[in-house]
């Protein structure tokens, strides 16, 4: 008898020409917690896909309770007892709670009209609600729910489904840390119950917590296994790269006393009564550091023009002082956003490639008739170069941008204003769901920036990220500057108390 609930042999898929797995095999125990890590591009959501019926593999064999099965479609996934919780969570803001839970398999009446059993559904709700701690009504819109209130209606649908085994991917990248925690509880009380969880995630940390096992991939293919014993951060990043991966503290700037960037008196319509002023220099990291709601990301659109100020001007190498009511005013001006939400802002994945990065010089790069013609010959050509000089996974910019990875989508975002000539460039949390190999190479493309004249604002949650990548570090507070730090005076402790700060006034530079 096999110790595994779920077992795959040899799994092969190709896209095309593309190998996406070569032969991936890799087992789940009956309440177990299995990590699936990789690199962005390593295999692991095909993988999953997989399982879950979206993809059909071209070679080997997927085993339940010892017994072979065929996953052609997420019905038959579901009937194996697997439920997939996809990071874009799968439900319908329109419907109540309970509608959701039981989307397609609502309990019916009996009678001629099989009519749905509505107080049965809410009592089944309910149940399941209680079961993950969740304190919210069965009538309740999803929509007024919040992300983390709406993935645990997705576990709650799973366990209505008898599922025996959860796919969970990147359930933690839009997540505060209180709820971070909240999750991997529920996990430990569903792997208490007797369900096992397959988790995917580069917050390794969360990985260490929780998994009892970790697998590996690499390229497409088996890279290792790890027992809960030999679970380390630096083993985890070893196996997925196949290199020991340097540390991403990147050398740091001696202090620079010239004012590149000069913002004053920024208001946002979020924060209207606070005032934010500080200076970039020319090549400085600046990190903005603060808990969720602090206001970064309001002052990062203020600063682009997707957000309209209330008050404020900007000053870019002693020029004029502006304050830019659109993107576009902010693109001809040399200010660029790479957004925190790259699929929803910043890119548009039904485009090619090539489409995605040539958007922000639409007008710029014509033909030279009275028509002002899109010369997509340089076009192309820009594309092609920035896919190559950046390291996009892909054979041609013609592919679909949905169709990459994460890592490799946030790097069209990025190649969408290199191909300008950016003055202030602003990364609102660049490396969100963005695994450590593609982390890396993130940090030194914002270092290069930084090393030739160009002001960069960096904005993270990640507390080792701000630590290790910025020249000098400002924080906020409910929409309040409360304190810069230089490199060698941060620390975890000095930021979260300028992070909490309850009593404060907006800095001046």
């Amino acid at each position: 008898m096999s110790q595994f609930l779920l077992r795959v042999e040899n799994i092969q898929k190709r896209f095309g020409g593309v190998r996406a797995l070569k032969g991936v095999s890799f087992g789940v125990g009956e309440a177990e917690v299995i990590a699936i890590i990789g690199e962005n591009g390593a295999g692991k959501s095909t993988l999953m896909k997989t399982l879950g019926g979206v993809h059909t593999p071209d070679e080997g064999q997927i085993f339940v309770d010892d017994a072979p099965v065929t996953i052609g479609g997420v019905t038959d996934s579901m009937n194996c007892g697997i439920a997939f919780i996809h990071q874009e969570l799968n439900v319908l803001d329109n419907l109540d709670v309970a509608a959701n839970v039981f989307l397609g398999r609502e309990p019916l009446k009996g009678g001629p009209l099989k009519l749905v059993d509505q107080a049965t559904m809410r009592r089944e709700t309910e149940k399941y609600l209680a079961q993950l701690g969740l304190r919210v009504s069965p009538d309740t819109p999803l929509s007024v729910l919040s992300i983390a209130e709406q993935q645990m209606v997705e576990i709650a649908k799973a366990l209505s489904q008898k599922a025996r085994l959860i796919i969970m991917d990147e359930p933690t990248s839009s997540l505060t840390l209180q709820e971070t925690a909240r999750l991997l509880e529920v996990i430990h009380q569903l792997k208490a119950s007797g369900v096992s969880v397959i988790y995917i995630s580069h917050r390794l940390g969360e990985i260490i917590e929780i998994a009892d096992r970790v697998v590996a991939l690499r390229d497409g293919a088996n890279a290792g296994e790890l027992a809960k014993e030999e679970i380390t951060h630096d083993r985890m990043v070893s196996l997925m790269v196949g290199r020991d991966l340097e540390r991403f503290h990147l050398p740091h700037k001696m202090p620079i006393l010239d004012r590149f960037v000069t913002v004053k008196n920024l208001r946002t319509r979020r924060y209207p009564n606070q005032k934010v002023s500080f200076d970039i220099g020319r090549g400085e990291i600046l990190g903005f550091a603060g808990l969720v709601g602090a206001g970064r990301s309001e002052v990062a659109q203020a600063l682009f023009g997707v957000e309209t100020a209330l008050e404020g001007k900007i000053c870019i190498g002693g020029g004029e002082p502006f304050l830019p009511k659109t993107a576009r005013q902010a693109i001809d001006l040399g200010v660029y956003l790479v957004p925190e939400d790259r699929r929803k802002t910043g890119l548009i994945l039904d485009f090619p490639i090539r489409d995605n990065i040539s958007l922000p010089a639409v007008g710029k790069d014509s033909t030279g008739s009275f028509l002002h013609l899109v010369n997509r010959k340089k076009e192309g050509e820009v594309a092609d170069a920035q896919r190559i000089s950046l390291g996009i996974k892909t054979p041609t910019t013609e592919n679909r941008a949905g169709n990459l990875s994460g890592g490799n989508q946030q790097k069209v975002v990025l190649a969408k204003f290199l191909s300008l000539s950016p003055r202030l460039m602003i990364f609102d949390e660049p490396t969100r769901g963005i695994d450590v190999g593609a982390k890396s190479e993130i940090y030194k493309l914002m270092r290069a920036l930084a090393e030739n004249g160009i002001a960069v604002i960096m904005i993270s949650s990640d507390m080792e990220e701000v630590l290790g990548v910025a020249d000098r570090i400002a924080v906020m507070c409910e929409g309040a500057l409360t304190g810069f730090l230089t490199h060698k005076e941060a620390s975890e402790e000095t930021i979260m108390k300028l992070a909490v700060a309850r009593s404060h006034e907006a800095l001046a530079a």
